[in-house]
């Protein structure tokens, strides 16, 4: 296979570590919560996936059962972390940037306490299950796994329930104008908790796949956090449409990989030059920001409500 194609490849599946990631953020952010706690919330979701394989360790179970249990891992401990941020923030009112920081310190460190104490080789043992239907490939291919198209299904779920369903507009009105959701009847804390519960466990899938499946290595869990921010920044990219991630992480990929495969390519590029072209997603985000601010169009615009607590007292 050419280098370009596995350039290409390697992109794709790279870029659904950001897709769980951003459609995670997004669908929080659609109920009126910023969560900077991804970062965190990613790194305790790999963990969280990586003790449930350690624990089952040379079990006999099937192959489907053994995928299953890790990404359910993954979800669950990641979901305990939104719900730290959920009461948090939702029913205590605490100031949501504060509170998502201390959620990704807290979540980086505690992540890195239990990556150490687990047994590589014992947890990554599954990794070609997680790779299936490409497993035992060795070329890029092998890295559109179970975990990559299932990065896609949610994104495209995601996307379809937020725009085509009631529940998404309930959700949607929750952020842009909690008081008047809550005063047609919608259920505002509830739709708040749900909203970053279930974004949260999204996100930590991402932190799982990277650390089993795209990377497979001992080290992978050290620079989860980077990717974390490198979602949120993506959700920006994408409109707050968890669909358009899709197109967004494949660009987020690209830019981001590029130093590494001009190396591979046989090119020698200066170690400065490298670091400049990871920052280009950074710098298309920014542009896609100015470019949205221009146009002024609403639907390009994040929740009315957002970083906002609702106070039920002021309706």
């Amino acid at each position: 296979m050419n280098w370009w194609m596995d350039y290409l490849i390697d992109s794709l599946a790279f870029g659904a570590v950001f897709i769980y990631g951003s459609t995670g953020e997004i669908i929080t952010e659609k109920s009126g919560h910023l969560n900077l706690g991804i970062p965190g919330i990613m790194s305790m979701g790999g963990a969280g996936g990586c003790v449930m394989l350690n624990l089952i360790g040379a079990s006999s179970l099937p192959p489907f059962l053994i995928v299953l249990l890790g990404i359910l891992s993954s979800m669950l401990f990641a979901v305990l972390m939104g719900l730290i941020y959920s009461f948090l923030t939702v029913t205590l009112r605490a100031n949501q940037n504060v509170t998502g920081l201390a959620l990704t310190t807290f979540g980086v460190g505690l992540a890195k306490v239990i990556m150490s104490k687990l047994d590589s080789a014992v947890y990554l043992k599954p990794q070609q299950m997680y790779r299936w239907p490409f497993a035992g490939r060795t070329d890029k291919l092998q890295l559109l796994g179970v975990m990559f198209f299932l990065a896609l299904i949610i994104a495209l779920v995601a996307g379809w329930v937020l725009f085509r369903t009631k529940t998404g507009l309930h959700l949607r009105t929750v952020g842009e104008n909690p008081a008047t959701a809550d005063a047609v009847g919608i259920n505002v804390t509830g739709y708040k908790y749900a909203a970053t519960c279930i974004g949260s466990g999204i996100a930590g899938l991402g932190g799982f796949y990277y650390i089993i499946d795209y990377m497979a290595s001992r080290e992978a869990y050290l620079s989860l956090e980077a990717y974390g921010w490198l979602s949120i920044a993506l959700v920006i990219f994408a409109l707050w449409r968890p669909h358009w991630t899709i197109l967004g992480s494949t660009v987020f990929g690209f830019l981001f990989s590029l130093g590494t495969t001009l190396t591979n390519a046989g090119l020698t590029p200066s170690m400065v030059l490298v670091q400049l072209l990871k920052m280009l997603p950074y710098v298309v985000t920014i542009l896609v920001l100015i470019v949205s601010s221009i146009r002024n169009k609403r639907e390009n615009q994040p929740p009315s409500s957002l970083g906002l607590s609702y106070f039920r007292e002021e309706r």
